[in-house]
């Protein structure tokens, strides 16, 4: 059978990065669980252990990368044994024969299985922490450069008081800054499960360390230490308790609303014809209708956030139906919500980076669609001018709301242009403001101090922000391929 007669995920296959899958991949999986048998080795031949020879270590040392023949032969014994671990015990001691009687010494499967599920977790969270940094940082230099930029504002999709394109991409960026304290702190909680064997109790280890106590603790730490982790979880039952999936899970769903936001948002821009995402030159936008220019990176981003944010609910279910110690329920679910989560959002970043690296901005259609609502807003600024001249304001008001009608209506019913401030300009009641329309109609004067909570919010919340992670900022372009 080829590989072309087999189903195999779009989050790998299609779109997700290389370093992403590198890390739910198969080698991936059981050159960490050799990593785990060998620091287990290691702490325990330290604390006196005296069974556990240099050679066993040198050998595991020279097996940690898992070869294609290894993975063959690990799978085949499986199907004898049906249990993985134990079929990848037998593999890797075949490879490493003076080290084949002390692999897994006083382990559990959930010690290789669970600890290396906790590495993944991490170093997914290390590659997606920097994708996010990059696509603030992008945002950023967009909201500063259309800070001045006056747009037509919009509550319930209804044209309403003037705002800046640069002031509405700070909306965008502020809730990625929260997910980026999301990530991190998520991250840094994730803890080791540790030595803990088979119902949490570490027995087994008491017993290889003779009754001695202060020995088990202590290659609980070591273990620790050697796999590069702050933090081990001081109690657990077979497995870490599911509820770190949650915590782990609610932050990239967190972001999953954040993307699906941002991408409707440039969606309906789209429509309006005021803003697009990149659009490549060769790019066909539908096979009947050669003039289309789809969003179909930002539709892409609306499609995966709703997966992503679905996910959150297995890692809740699954934590909640775990019965004492452990159940194996779990462990079918995991294997597909955890990678797929990552792989998730991995892609959701690499594309709103390549998004927010092209977009594209139509000032003149912006102006028309000012113009064509503008009159009606500076109706308070018109009542206002008329009545620092000495007319009444509730004359005022009256004859600006009968002229209103009549213009909505010539757009309404007509199809026409609003026409509002001709009438007003051939009224003679208004003669003393007809002068001072340009200036009551100017856009930048409607923004209120939008320009410069951009310039303050870039300046101090996003630069403080992403200070810990300049490093992570790359000055290039996206690929518009994406």
């Amino acid at each position: 059978m080829s590989d072309f007669d087999k189903y195999t995920t779009p989050l790998s296959s299609r779109y997700a990065s290389k370093e992403m899958s590198s890390i739910f991949s198969l080698r991936s999986r059981f050159s960490t669980w050799r990593k785990l048998w060998l620091n287990l080795a290691i702490a325990e031949k330290e604390l006196g252990l005296d069974v556990i020879s240099d050679e066993a270590i040198k050998e595991m040392e020279a097996h940690l990368t898992i070869t294609d023949d290894e993975i063959a032969k690990a799978s085949a014994q499986e199907a004898i044994v049906r249990h993985d671990v134990m079929a990848h015990v037998h593999t890797f001691g075949e490879s490493c024969p003076e080290a084949a009687g002390i692999i897994h010494l006083g382990a559990t499967s959930c010690f290789v299985t669970d600890n290396a599920d906790l590495i993944f977790l991490r170093d997914a969270y290390d590659l997606v922490i920097p994708k996010l940094v990059n696509v603030i940082d992008r945002l950023s230099k967009f909201a500063m450069e259309y800070k001045d930029l006056p747009v037509l504002g919009w509550t319930h999709f209804q044209p309403a008081q003037l705002t800046t394109l640069g002031k509405r991409a700070t909306l965008w960026i502020q809730e990625l800054l929260w997910d980026l304290r999301n990530f991190v702190r998520a991250r840094n909680d994730i803890g080791l499960r540790g030595v803990k064997g088979t119902t949490g109790t570490q027995a087994s280890f008491l017993a290889l360390f003779h009754g001695d106590h202060d020995k088990v603790e202590a290659l609980d730490k070591r273990v620790t230490e050697l796999l590069g982790f702050d933090t081990v979880y001081p109690v657990t039952g077979q497995t870490y308790s599911r509820k770190i999936d949650i915590d782990v899970l609610a932050p990239l769903s967190s972001f999953a609303a954040t993307a699906h936001k941002m991408a409707t948002d440039i969606r309906l821009l789209a429509n309006l014809k005021e803003l697009e995402e990149p659009f490549e030159k060769s790019q066909i936008g539908s096979s009947a209708m050669a003039y289309k220019r789809n969003p179909m990176r930002c539709e892409r981003v609306c499609s995966l956030a709703r997966h992503l944010g679905s996910l959150f609910s297995d890692a809740v279910q699954t934590a909640s139906v775990q019965w004492f110690e452990r159940t194996l329920d779990d462990s079918a679910i995991r294997r597909i919500s955890l990678p797929s989560a990552f792989l998730t959002t991995d892609i959701l970043l690499s594309t709103l980076l390549n998004i927010s690296s092209g977009l594209v901005v139509y000032p003149k259609v912006i102006e028309r669609r000012i113009k064509s609502e503008l009159p009606f807003m500076a109706t308070e600024n018109i009542i206002m001018a008329m009545v620092e001249k000495k007319a009444s304001r509730q004359d005022v008001h009256e004859r600006i709301r009968v002229l209103s009608h009549q213009a909505a209506a010539v757009v309404k019913e007509q199809g026409g242009d609003n026409d509002l401030i001709e009438r007003i300009q051939k009224d003679e009641y208004f003669k003393p403001i007809w002068g001072e329309l340009d200036q009551l109609l100017e856009p930048s004067t409607f923004v209120g101090r939008a320009p410069q909570q951009v310039e303050k919010f870039v300046a101090n919340d996003v630069k403080n922000a992403l200070a810990p992670y300049e490093k992570y900022i790359h000055d290039q372009e996206a690929k518009l391929s994406v």
